[in-house]
């Protein structure tokens, strides 16, 4: 089927994925480019493709075809491309496992991005992410997960009641600090961990801090006084994967 009309009822309620509320109430969201819209499909979360008329992309899934104006007014993108991928919700499932990272307040969706494509490449099983952080199935986390989202693992969750439990059931729980913390270099081989990290501007909140079994921090020279929340994290990330295998 041509849609070729922004008026269209069905081309309005795509369009409406684009807020977190309307995304919430379906469970559904889009992602835009041939890329995306693969990594969707084999991971099993792609339902419905868009095609820009006279373009071709095969995929065996339900494909409808749209005009150029109806694309544009679609995609969030300044250079719209010619594929959108219309695709279910992760189903969350409590998948915990022995490494864990802990995201407090990370609003910024750019940073969420870097930091879910580092947690899979390190080997993250379950990321539980704050109420108050970025959504997730913001356009802009996707794009910068290159896709990636759709292989973690990760849970939405009040962190006032998950720390508690984890600290119970003798998780070691780490987080940054920059002065009296232990140099992450020299961090205590340990087999399981959970890694909280903080917003940008403000870092990790007092109270969850005080659930520490242990600070960490990255040393680095004095010109540099921090470092962005992505990068910090992929560090950190990469340090407690190499002591996992030393234990």
């Amino acid at each position: 089927m041509l849609y070729q009309s922004v008026e269209n009822s069905k081309i309005k309620d795509l369009k409406k994925l684009q807020t977190h509320k309307y995304r919430m109430q379906n469970k559904m969201f889009l992602v835009e480019g041939e890329h995306l819209v693969l990594e969707a499909y084999r991971s099993g979360y792609l339902k419905e493709i868009l095609l820009e008329e006279n373009k071709e992309f095969t995929l065996p899934v339900e494909t409808n075809y749209i005009s150029k104006s109806v694309l544009r007014y679609l995609s969030v993108l300044d250079t719209p491309q010619p594929v959108i991928g219309v695709c279910q919700m992760k189903e969350e499932k409590e998948i915990l496992g022995n490494h864990i990272l802990v995201l407090d307040q990370i609003q910024d969706p750019g940073n969420m991005g870097t930091i879910i494509r580092s947690a899979v490449a390190f080997d993250v099983d379950t990321i539980l992410i704050g109420k108050d952080c970025v959504d997730v199935y913001n356009s802009k986390v996707i794009r910068a997960t290159q896709g990636l989202l759709f292989h973690s693992s990760f849970l939405i969750r009040d962190l006032n009641e998950v720390l508690p439990k984890l600290k119970e059931n003798g998780y070691p729980i780490y987080v940054t600090r920059v002065t009296g913390g232990t140099d992450v270099r020299k961090v205590k081989k340990k087999s399981k961990y959970v890694l909280v990290m903080g917003n940008e501007g403000n870092g990790v909140k007092e109270e969850f801090m005080n659930y520490a079994t242990d600070y960490l921090y990255i040393p680095m020279n004095l010109k540099c006084e921090s470092l962005n929340v992505g990068v910090a994290t992929s560090i950190l990330l990469f340090a407690l994967k190499d002591c996992d295998h030393h234990e």
